[in-house]
């Protein structure tokens, strides 16, 4: 399928998915989309007070396509997918702006991924054309029969950063651009990865990379997440106690014996199940679900998706008059999950493990949005990231095995469960894992978020720099200021301006010192 390259302008108002998290349960999915619905309010105020102010954020923006080859490592195969994009022109100081590159991740981009966002505000203050670039294979950037098996093996991480490339040279071609139009690169969670990969294996292409809660590491067992959010359950600056932790793990525990025990009626009940889980496969469903409303609480903690650590923590530990007849942990569970269905305007908790089996091998174009299917293929081929509960510091249930998630490689593509850490071993030693040997890359990670175990969290010089937010969570610095963040998040914005404005002033003192080696040659040869 071809489609000619063309621009046309974008008159309305749609959200920016500023955040790209990778997550394996469906609650945790349903919160990455109601922390998407937050941004968008959020969003909507910015562009509702620029409006206000006379402002028209929208008229120099504009969307377009790029016709992309589908395979860009076989020079046979000339197919290619249409693949968009944004660019606004509106704070360009031309022609020797920089220009800052903003990297989707695994879900659609929409127009205010070049109108808001801390990345918009520093290309407004350094004159910068902002860009972003959807993911292949995500939102509308696909063929219409690219959901099926046989066609996802060109969804991976080095056809994204192939198609940075040339989507470079384009970009480059149409506006006229030079070496002296410095690029920087920024991008979150799974896009946070590719900024840095980007900068790594095109340093010709891209000045310098911010790379927010950036899991470069790829781990099959990825047990350490839930370690880490039994120990963000932990921390009182952020609302977490000892209390709390204990209470979670003896919840769990005994949501695990009553369904051993044979009460799964009864647990059925209590927890307003959509189904009795009579079948092993659906028990687990349950507990990933029940986990995934506590590890939802701590990826996003304070983003307005559900509820915050210390509001989690005062269900579960609370002494108050409502919760007098509800001091076992098993009902203060209970009780946060009606809580989480009734903020999430669900009927009932769905655990059928057979539906989401179904809705992930769903191949028509309606169900891309939801990314569930491609995100699961990628795991499977390139990084694992199975959050597991075999480990003893987990604060969930054993039945989260790495067994129960990985055999979805094989139901829905026919990929080896023994194949996976080949696969998991090649992505790192590609890309580099934990010490990526990039340079002049910015990596940016909160204290309570479980995706730093997998990030670069300790400086290395120029080779590795970092800005560590010890009470923030996933992306958080990644949105415009606002009034009620945490001071630390305004203080590593700051942090991050800097890492960037030194970038920028650096190439410039670069180009300052080439043109003066010219004007010396031309005298010589004079």
């Amino acid at each position: 399928m071809r489609r000619k390259m063309f621009f046309s302008p974008v008159g309305c108002l749609i959200s920016l998915l500023l955040f790209t998290f990778v997550e394996p349960g469906r609650i945790l999915r349903t919160m990455k989309e109601r922390v998407r619905d937050v941004q968008q309010q959020k969003n909507k105020q910015i562009v509702q007070k620029l409006l206000a102010g006379g402002h028209r954020p929208f008229r120099h923006v504009k969307e377009a396509w790029i016709d992309q080859p589908l395979d860009h490592f076989n020079r046979q195969d000339t197919n290619t997918f249409p693949q968009k994009f944004f660019v606004n022109e509106a704070h360009w100081r031309r022609p020797d702006g920089p220009v800052f590159l903003y990297i989707g991740g695994e879900g659609p981009i929409f127009d205010l991924a070049v109108v808001a966002g801390h990345h918009v505000d520093m290309a407004e203050e350094h004159g910068a054309l902002i860009v972003a670039l959807e993911h292949r294979f995500y939102g509308d950037s696909i063929n219409p029969d690219g959901l099926k098996t046989e066609n996802l093996a060109d969804l991976s991480s080095q056809q994204a950063l192939a198609d940075l490339a040339v989507f470079h040279q384009y970009i480059s071609q149409n506006f006229n651009l030079s070496h002296r139009n410095t690029w920087v690169s920024f991008g979150g969670s799974y896009s946070g990865a590719l900024s840095a990969w980007f900068r790594g294996k095109f340093p010709n292409l891209v000045y310098g990379a911010v790379a927010s809660s950036a899991p470069v590491k790829a781990k099959l067992d990825f047990s350490e997440y839930n370690k880490i959010v039994g120990l963000s359950l932990l921390k009182e600056a952020v609302g977490g106690s000892e209390k709390c932790l204990a209470e979670v793990r003896d919840a769990f525990s005994a949501v695990e014996a009553a369904l051993m025990g044979g009460n799964i009626s009864r647990v059925a009940l209590d927890f307003n199940c959509c189904q009795i889980p009579k079948d092993p496969d659906d028990q687990v469903e349950l507990m990933q679900n029940l986990a995934d409303i506590v590890m939802g609480t701590v990826q996003y903690n304070e983003e307005g998706v559900f509820m915050s650590i210390k509001e989690l923590c005062d269900v579960m530990t609370s002494r108050k008059e409502q919760y007098e007849e509800e001091k076992e942990a098993y009902s203060r569970l209970v009780k946060l999950a009606l809580v989480y269905l009734s903020s999430s305007e669900e009927r009932c908790l769905d655990i059928s493990h057979e539906k989401t089996v179904r809705n992930i091998m769903d191949t028509t174009l309606h169900s891309r949005r939801t990314a569930g299917r491609q995100w699961t293929y990628q795991t499977c081929t390139e990084f694992g990231f199975y959050q597991t509960c075999e480990d003893a510091a987990c604060p969930f249930s054993g039945m989260m095995t790495l067994h129960a998630q990985t055999q979805l490689c094989a139901v829905l593509f026919g990929i080896s469960q023994h194949s996976l850490p080949s696969r998991i071993a090649f992505t790192n030693s590609y890309y580099g894992g934990h010490d990526p040997h990039t340079h002049r890359v910015l990596y940016v990670n909160g204290g309570i978020d479980p995706w730093k175990e997998l990030s670069v969290v300790r400086d290395r010089g120029e080779e590795a720099e970092t800005v560590f937010i010890e009470d923030s969570a996933h992306c958080a610095d990644m949105s415009s200021p606002r009034v009620t963040e945490r001071c630390s998040i305004r203080k590593a914005r700051q942090e991050i301006e800097e890492h960037v404005a030194g970038w920028l002033e650096m190439a410039a003192q670069q180009r300052r010192q080439e043109w003066k080696k010219v004007v010396l040659s031309d005298r010589i040869r004079a």
